[in-house]
């Protein structure tokens, strides 16, 4: 399964192809209760053929219903959704909700397919890009990312970041990272596991090929971009350890070990004094990885471990949740 981003880029570049207008929609910001977060994606056609979401199914049908209507035919606008006692009951946003929506209406055109083309190399690139749309003429640019929000409304222009899909790459085989791999895969993350071992050779996780390399081999050869999340999970220091030696030096935003306390402190004493660790590298290192949860089984540790994976992508510091 693709990130549902790059599903839709997919999408657009096919229907493009075949001659097709699409409305281009991203979620710029929402207000209360939202199922989907800024900078979520959704294209659509005339007929009502659509790819992705936006708010998982209300919101969706208002804006496929205006299409229907022939409505939303300037090149670019913004729409808000759920902000009357009306919106609220007839959407069934919950709490109140309200999104605000950018929506874009673009004709096939070598210009646009060539856009879509950087999107999409974008999403599965290794660096994040700024998609600046101009609200006045509809144009769209790509500018080096800079940091901030994902999305930025401002004057007479959006920006909105974007960037390769979440990566979720399990450093060996485990029961844990079995039961990762699917909560992985249901949050639309691209997920890979490497694992040497004989015993793994062939072997399918959640319908995903088990690569026979070391793990450590693996990210040394540049496979971690800043979307990425490294989780070790299988207790085998040989492959653990050499796995985070070269996990902290990359830009993946997650690293993580599984074990105990006492564990994690020797773990850590080992990396400093075998793998010549710095502190701070040491710091990049969540363990005991996960949350909190009280968690027994590989389940609910693979659970706790995906949960401060997102934590940690969305920016939520522990303190807060």
């Amino acid at each position: 399964m693709q990130h549902l981003d790059l599903q839709v880029i997919d999408q657009a570049l096919q229907w493009v192809a075949d001659g097709h207008d699409v409305w281009f929609c991203t979620v710029l910001s929402t207000y209360g209760s939202a199922p989907r977060a800024p900078g979520a994606l959704l294209v659509a056609r005339a007929d009502g053929a659509y790819a992705g979401s936006l708010s998982g199914g209300c919101v969706e049908e208002e804006f496929l219903a205006s299409l229907a209507q022939g409505e939303l035919q300037a090149p670019v606008q913004i729409v808000r959704y759920g902000e009357t006692d009306d919106d609220r009951r007839r959407l069934r946003l919950p709490c109140g909700g309200i999104l605000q929506v950018l929506v874009e209406h673009h004709a096939p055109s070598a210009t646009w397919r060539g856009h879509l083309l950087m999107l999409q190399a974008t999403l599965q690139g290794q660096k994040r890009l700024l998609r600046r749309v101009d609200l006045t003429t509809g144009t769209a640019e790509l500018l080096a990312d800079q940091g901030g929000e994902q999305t930025c409304l401002r004057d007479e222009q959006v920006d909105i970041r974007i960037g390769p899909a979440l990566r979720l790459l399990l450093a060996g085989v485990s029961p844990v990272a079995r039961a990762c791999a699917g909560f992985a895969r249901a949050l639309g993350c691209e997920v890979i596991a490497c694992d040497p071992r004989e015993e793994m050779q062939g072997m399918l996780i959640d319908g995903i090929e088990v690569q026979p390399i070391l793990p450590s081999v693996f990210i040394a050869s540049g496979a971690c971009h800043e979307a990425t999340a490294v989780v070790a999970l299988t207790h085998d220091p040989r492959i653990d350890d050499l796995a985070l030696m070269e996990a902290v030096r990359t830009p993946a935003f997650y690293i993580g070990a599984m074990g105990s306390r006492q564990t994690s402190a020797k773990r850590a004493e080992r990396l400093h004094r075998v793998g010549g660790l710095t502190d701070e590298q040491i710091k990049r290192i969540h363990m005991p990885i996960g949350l909190n949860l009280g968690s027994k089984t590989p389940a609910e540790i693979a659970l706790s471990v995906m949960a401060d994976v997102l934590r940690v992508y969305r920016g939520k510091a522990r303190d807060v949740l």
